[in-house]
Order: C-alpha cells, then structure tokens, then sequence
C-alpha cells in the first residue's frame, strides 16, 4: 500500500490535484502468476500538458520509487500506466493510449468502473462497465478484495 500512496503524492507533485481516486483492488497477478497478489487503484487528473510529458513523469515516479525491469510482467514494487489521456488515441513508440490491454485486465477495469463508469473507450466504443460486464461473462472476472486507504 505505501507504494500506491507514495506514488499518488509523487504524481500529484505535477499533475495537480486527484480529480478522482478508486479504492484500492486486491487481484491475483495478470501474466506472470507465480509471484504475490497485486494491489490497484486508478486515478484522474485533469492535466494541459502532452502525453509524452506525462509518460516522462510517470517513468520519473517509477524510478524515484525502485521500479526495475528485469522480466515482462515480473515482480515489481510499483507499476504505473496511462490508461487513457482523455479521449485520444495515441500510437508511438513507448506510448499506446488508450492501453491495449484494458478490456482484458480485471485489475484495471475494476477501479476505472468504479470511478468512469460511463467514459466511452475510443477505439473500442464500449464504456468501462460495459467493458467489465463482458470480462466477467467471458469468465475472465477473478475473485477480488476491495481495500479503502
């Protein structure tokens, strides 16, 4: 949990204020399975900068906070994406927005249903709920544990 704090204050340090802020999920590990549960969160900041500014942010609080990479989907102690950067579609190297894994993570689309529910995914057309309700009819729905902070 002290890496998901640290890295919302981190963030905020840039970005601004929260606009707003999952709980927190507790989820078995997505790609690699052999290594401890995972703990997510979303947030929303409302931020005039350009993604790639973001991205350079993000990549700085990662490394502020120990972030290695050593193995895809390895252990790791903070794991920070850019789900959407408002309704764009972005596709360059090191930057893919919206993430192209969302419909089919679990650990991601519980926090986005939680606080965007109805935010449309522009490429795919469907709204984050829409997005979780076909995950869980595919079976692909893990079991969870919902954590305040």
């Amino acid at each position: 949990m002290y890496f998901l704090i640290k890295a919302e204050k981190l963030l905020s340090q840039s970005f601004g204020d929260v606009i707003l802020r999952s709980s927190v999920y507790e989820t078995a590990p997505w790609g690699k399975t052999d290594q401890a549960i995972f703990l997510n969160m979303a947030l929303v900041f409302e931020w005039e900068g350009s993604a790639e500014q973001a991205l350079n942010i993000v990549n700085d609080v990662e490394a502020k906070l120990g972030r290695e990479r050593h193995e895809k989907w390895g252990p790791r102690k903070i794991d920070i994406d850019i789900l959407y950067f408002g309704d764009r579609v972005i596709q360059e190297e090191g930057l893919v927005v919206p993430h192209p894994e969302i419909a089919d993570r679990d650990f991601v689309l519980l926090p986005l249903a939680e606080i965007i529910p109805d935010i449309i995914h522009p490429v795919l057309g469907k709204s984050q709920s829409s997005l979780l309700i076909k995950l869980k009819e595919r079976g692909k729905l893990s079991s969870f544990k919902k954590i305040e902070i």
